[in-house]
């Protein structure tokens, strides 16, 4: 009984992390860092993360500067950009790469508040898969004999609690997120 709460908490912690991993990629008008996440460069035969190579900044609310430690990346560095369709063209001046991020329209704002929700509602339906899985679990312990009808209503009262725990959490992170998107 222990082991299926334990389990589930841990399924739905990463079901959330998850979410907010997907949160971090989505452009939000400010330059992140975090677009740069999975931008890869074949550096010496290896697939390298581009955050490896080179010091990333951010000197203002709409550039992100990507220095390279190593000039002769540059252009690898610049294609692989361009090659992740992350809706930024990058500027290269031959010693660092500049992207500029355009302010977002009204519409461009809206799609992406759109976007969000449904990447929120696919993570609400796998905290309740979660959920339906656990309690399948308990109502097989029941009737395999391992637990006794009480035991069984307390812990689907507690996978219930902690399922709402988390649909809350995302409930939070989702506002928190729209209301990022949607300030000018």
């Amino acid at each position: 009984m222990e082991n299926i709460k334990a389990n589930t908490k841990e399924k739905m912690q990463k079901s959330f992390e998850s979410l907010l991993h997907q949160y971090s990629k989505i452009r939000t008008g400010r330059a992140s860092a975090s677009i740069l996440d999975d931008v890869r460069i074949n550096y010496y035969g290896q697939p390298t993360p581009v955050k490896q190579l080179c010091n990333i900044s951010i000197p203002e609310a709409r550039t992100i500067i990507v220095q390279p430690w190593d000039k002769t990346t540059l252009a690898d560095i610049e294609k692989a950009i361009l090659a992740a369709n992350i809706g930024i063209t990058p500027e290269n001046d031959g010693n660092v790469i500049r992207l500029p991020f355009q302010p977002l329209t009204e519409e461009k704002r809206k799609d992406i508040v759109k976007n969000i929700k449904k990447i929120s509602e696919d993570a609400r339906i796998a905290i309740r898969s979660i959920r339906r899985d656990a309690n399948e679990g308990g109502k097989k312990l029941k009737k395999d004999g391992d637990i006794s009808e009480d035991e069984e209503k307390k812990l689907l009262k507690e996978l219930q609690d902690t399922t709402d725990e988390w649909v809350k959490k995302i409930d939070e992170a989702e506002k928190a997120k729209e209301k990022e998107i949607m300030e000018v």
